[in-house]
């Protein structure tokens, strides 16, 4: 067995040796305008094809400093049907059968199939000497409770690019067509429906992505493939796999150089990652798509074959054999109609990538078995277990129009609280999700409150009486008692009754830098639950917040030091401190609002 696998190792090294030492590469110096080349695409299927170049000239400083591009004419062949299309990025061109570099730019709505070429050189030596491990930050960032208990994910981009398919919202709306771009990458989606690109279509266009939906085009969850002289060749489909298995997204572009188990593709950058994690696949086309606005190809993902593993500014960088980190999902989604429907996928791991995966898959997975468009109730029950940590449970529930989006929201956001929080080596192993989904509303708002009394004892129970009205306008009372604490000293009481929402955004730990990652996903698992009432019984006194940790009714003394002329920040001064606070239990109703009243303890 030992000696098999030696032998399959020597034969790869022989292999990709090989492969390094037939490939040269044309000067960059040499480049004259009217120099006549050739370019390789694949337009169909999974062999390229050849079609010409006429060289025009090269821009110094075209890509950035010290990057220069040249720019060329495309001609013959299937590029006169297409142009510049968007997937053909990273096609490789060669001038005397020598390797000059990659088609990578082109100017929107041209009348001329006008490219911008990477020099390979470029491509090849911004990766040299670049380490594979990402750089995080030394300590933990500051989260807030407004994060924590947010419904929607909040993405950044790291850059925001307009694509070439769009004129809106240019920063030069008069220079449209007159700048030379990046070519667009095309999302292939397999497993989606329509109205969920549509929905998410502004974010992934505004990072520079092209979604077209693929029908059929999933990818199956494969091992790794053996790698042989024949994988990812100049030329090449490659597809970069954000998820695969049952809900499929990969991005489609075009191998430029392959030196040994080394993949240079596309040419410019994608999403500028820098150091990346991600799944590079083999793939073939469908067909690419003559447009009049944008020409695209349908490109399918097949085989798993390695990781990129860089994402800079002349081009993307993969590793063949080396199998990438993946985060499983599995989603359960039961419908109105009674039905269960079970989704298998994975996404992959990255700080910026990973949670908008999550988000666009449990907002697709449940549009896909429910009606997209009127009230609905949505129940998430999910569980995101982390290595080394007690899990984070989610278990929310939303009644709305928009149920199905806060829903998705509500795994993706506490995944990108983990991811971006700081800590070194948070590592999700596995993401599981109930949902069920009924049509229908269920909401209901907390019209007002009544206490049966003025005064109260400490260790003496009061009731509160909530009048609430559903959206249909009907009222109904819920009684709720409340015990003061036994050792509430006298004076006046702020009660507060509301829902989960509201009492996260009055909280007096707003900010906190969690000392550990175990404090950040226990303030997770604490964070109240949207559908039901809290009741907080307050006062006005003086305290402060270290932390996420508040600490009431404090000598003046100790104040005094925390406050000293010596020291600043860190501390948060408080004057109003939460003495208790009660979950009520959830009814039929998802129930927003607040209100409140003041009570005396006497003694």
């Amino acid at each position: 067995m030992k000696l098999k696998v030696f032998f399959v190792i020597c034969l790869l090294f022989i292999t990709t040796q090989s492969i390094a030492q037939t490939t040269q590469f044309f000067p960059l110096s040499d480049v004259k305008p009217g120099l006549k080349a050739t370019a390789k695409t694949v337009f169909r299927g999974t062999i390229p094809s050849q079609y010409n170049v006429e060289i025009l000239g090269v821009l110094e400083g075209g890509i950035g400093p010290k990057q220069d591009m040249i720019i060329g004419r495309l001609s013959g062949g299937e590029a006169d049907r297409t142009f510049v299309f968007a997937g053909m990025s990273g096609s490789p061109v060669f001038v005397d059968g020598k390797l000059l570099g990659a088609i990578s730019y082109s100017f929107p709505f041209a009348k001329e199939p006008i490219c911008g070429i990477t020099p390979i050189s470029q491509m090849i030596s911004i990766f040299e000497n670049t380490t594979n491990k990402p750089s995080k930050a030394d300590s933990p960032r500051s989260i807030s409770l407004k994060q924590l208990s947010a419904q929607t994910l909040s993405t950044f981009y790291p850059q925001q690019k307009t694509p070439d398919t769009i004129v809106s919202n240019a920063n030069f709306p008069n220079l449209i067509g007159q700048t030379i771009r990046p070519i667009s990458v095309p999302l292939t989606f397999g497993g989606f429906s329509q109205a969920v690109l549509n929905d998410f279509a502004p974010q992934l266009l505004s990072a520079g992505l092209l979604p077209a939906s693929s029908i059929g085009g999933t990818a199956k969850i494969t091992p790794l493939k053996l790698i042989d002289d024949k994988t990812l060749l100049g030329g090449s489909s490659v597809s970069m796999q954000l998820t695969r298995g049952d809900i499929s997204i990969a991005a489609a572009g075009t191998v430029t150089y392959r030196d040994g188990d080394k993949i240079y593709a596309f040419g410019h950058p994608w999403l500028s990652l820098g150091v990346s994690d991600l799944p590079m696949s083999e793939s073939h086309v469908v067909t690419v798509v003559p447009n009049l606005n944008n020409s695209f190809k349908l490109d399918v993902p097949d085989a798993l074959v390695g990781t990129m593993t860089q994402d800079r500014s002349t081009g993307v960088f993969g590793k063949l054999g080396q199998m990438p980190k993946m985060i499983p999902v599995k989603l359960n989604v039961k419908t109105s109609r009674g039905n269960v429907e079970t989704y298998d996928f994975e996404i992959a791991k990255d700080d910026f990538l990973s949670p908008i995966l999550v988000n666009i898959s449990m907002a697709n997975a449940l549009q896909a078995t429910e009606r997209g468009l009127g009230e609905a109730v949505v129940l998430v029950n999910g569980t995101i277990e982390v290595k080394g940590q007690e899990p984070i449970k989610v278990q929310r529930r939303f009644s709305s129009g928009q149920a199905v989006g806060f829903a998705a929201g509500s795994m993706a956001v506490p995944v990108s609280v983990l991811l971006g929080s700081g800590f070194q080596n948070v590592e999700i192993s596995k993401i599981n999700v109930d949902l069920i989904s009924n049509d229908g509303s269920k909401s209901a708002f907390l019209e007002k409150i009544v206490l049966d009394r003025s005064e109260v004892k400490a260790g003496e129970t009061f009731e509160i009486k909530a009048f609430i009205r559903t959206d249909t306008g009907q009222y109904f009372v819920e009684n709720i008692p409340v015990k003061v604490p036994l050792e509430t000293p006298a004076g006046s009481l702020l009660v507060t009754l509301g829902d989960g929402n509201s009492a996260n955004q009055t909280s007096a730990s707003r900010q906190f830098v969690p000392k550990t990652l175990a404090e950040l996903i226990t303030n997770i698992n604490n964070v109240r639950k949207n559908d039901r009432f809290y009741v907080q019984l307050s006062r006005v006194t003086n305290g402060a917040i270290i932390g996420s940790n508040e600490m009431p009714n404090l000598p003046p003394s100790v104040l005094a030091t925390l406050n000293n002329d010596r020291s600043a920040g860190g501390i948060l001064p408080t004057v109003l401190t939460t003495i208790a606070e009660k979950e009520i239990a959830p009814n039929e109703f998802v129930i927003s609002g607040q209100q409140v009243l003041t009570i005396d303890v006497v003694k």
